[in-house]
């Protein structure tokens, strides 16, 4: 027999509540399965997700996007580079601390790995990694406004 994983992708507030968290695990008891100590969210790693986020911009691979999402979708589809990638690792930084002290609105700014903006599989052009959401999550409360992608 084989171990069981249970695991929350739980990154997104607006959509993750307990509920539906418990709802799942009936379920996945209801078909057989017993994960044990095995239990698992995404938002049990934020810390340390935000520690790589840093550790992007700080190797200078990835930057904090201030375009509109229509502007971002019109330059990925066209393969060109954002204005703000060449931001300095300095500025960038203190914009993603400042994102995550909660200084901006939703969809004033979002983080991005810096990807081949030339590449045919459009998933790989400075993909976006970070978003401000201003909403409390079921199971970190208020500790984050900008949650990973």
């Amino acid at each position: 027999g084989g171990r069981c994983h249970l695991r929350f992708d739980d990154t997104n507030p607006t959509t993750e509540e307990t509920e539906y968290v418990e709802s799942i695990k009936e379920d996945v008891k209801w078909l057989g399965f017993d994960w044990g100590e095995h239990l698992y969210f995404a938002s049990d790693y934020f810390d340390q997700l935000y520690e790589w986020a840093e550790y992007l911009i700080s190797q200078g691979k990835a930057y904090v996007d201030s375009q509109t999402v229509a502007e971002m979708k019109q330059q990925r589809d066209a393969g060109t580079n954002s204005p703000f990638r060449d931001r300095s690792v300095d500025d960038n930084m203190r914009l993603f601390r400042e994102m995550r002290a909660g200084k901006y609105k939703e969809g004033e700014h979002v983080l991005r790995m810096k990807g081949d903006m030339t590449n045919p599989n459009m998933s790989m052009r400075d993909m976006p990694i970070y978003r401000i959401v201003h909403k409390s999550h079921h199971r970190t409360g208020d500790k984050w406004c900008i949650y990973p992608l």
